[in-house]
């Protein structure tokens, strides 16, 4: 081969990989290299080769909010105790409007689309159709005019929502207490302590007092409305450059060997920690997905075609042979 190769095998990938940072800093002249491929990801839905050029930054919001210390019975208290799940129904309301774009004060702030970039998304060859057909929706949010133009702004996502009881054990209760889980998607633009820091000035300007660990008595009955939140930490966002040469080579590689267009995105939307790597190392990443797009992630079935095995060891067979 006519490189010299460091695999890096990270096995808290879906934990937040919250040693690997230190690793990285501690064993910089170890690990430094000139490019990162990382083979994560689902390749683009045409079945054709796949370039991914960057990829969102995660963090994370847990929001309790509360009613009475115990649930109670809502004829007695119907009309008397408040009712934490309509509280915090309408404190996520007030964060997102109906056609899906966040409301919270400086949220979009530092992203510009100029025409080249449009161009560059675009190339990309989706349909919007299909990807509607796909996941059988109507209706999208108005947060990107398509597909991939949505991708280039953070996301405000509410991955859960538990309280009191349904279904054949509902019961007649005012609850005590609900919560929502909640996941933001970065960009390079977009800091994850920054957008937390706004979306908690924006639930203190609805009235609540914020706290960390469970309310004690007094703070009951001091504060009108109370909210703890928890926070997980920032994985951050990379992008690298369209034009990189190495990208290119890449691209050039992919073509001869698949006789296919190869698709190039500028920032995919699932989350790769690797962050720490092109910042620290500053080096430019690339990801080169095997795994067919409809392969479930996170979800039951979570499945791999046999046939994206043969092609993953193809395309990394001709890129590791193939002289730059």
């Amino acid at each position: 081969m006519p490189y010299n190769i460091k695999i890096i095998l990270d096995s808290e990938e879906e934990k937040g990989s919250k040693p690997l940072a230190k690793v990285v800093e501690e064993n910089s002249a170890l690990l430094g290299a000139d490019y990162l491929i990382i083979s994560d990801g689902p390749a683009h839905r045409s079945g054709n080769p796949t370039i991914i050029f960057g990829c969102r930054g995660i963090t994370t919001m847990s929001l309790t909010t509360y009613g009475p210390k115990f649930p109670q019975h809502s004829g007695h208290y119907g009309n008397f105790a408040p009712n934490p799940i309509l509280d915090l129904s309408q404190l996520l309301s007030s964060m997102k409007d109906e056609n899906g774009r966040v409301l919270v004060k400086g949220y979009y702030d530092g992203i510009k689309i100029d025409d080249k970039t449009q161009s560059i998304l675009k190339s990309v060859p989706d349909n919007d159709t299909s990807i509607k057909k796909h996941l059988m929706i109507n209706r999208v949010d108005a947060v990107g005019a398509y597909y991939q133009e949505s991708l280039q702004y953070p996301s405000l996502n509410i991955r859960g929502i538990n309280s009191g009881w349904v279904g054949a054990k509902a019961r007649t209760i005012v609850p005590s207490q609900a919560t929502a889980e909640l996941d933001l998607r970065l960009v390079p633009e977009t800091d994850g302590e920054r957008l937390k820091n706004r979306i908690k000035e924006h639930i203190e300007s609805k009235g609540y007092k914020i706290i960390s660990t469970t309310p004690t008595d007094e703070q009951r009955l001091k504060y009108p409305r109370l909210i703890k939140i928890n926070e997980r930490g920032v994985t951050a966002a990379f992008r690298t450059p369209l034009d990189n040469p190495f990208g290119l080579h890449l691209k050039s590689v992919l073509e001869k060997q698949f006789e296919k267009d190869i698709v190039r995105i500028r920032i995919m939307g699932g989350t790769v920690p690797i962050a720490s790597f092109v910042n620290t190392l500053n080096i430019p990443a690339f990801i080169v997905p095997m795994v067919n797009h409809d392969n479930n992630q996170h979800s039951p079935n979570e499945n791999l075609k046999v046939g994206q095995l043969t092609y993953g060891i193809t395309a990394f067979f001709k890129l590791l042979t193939t002289p730059f």
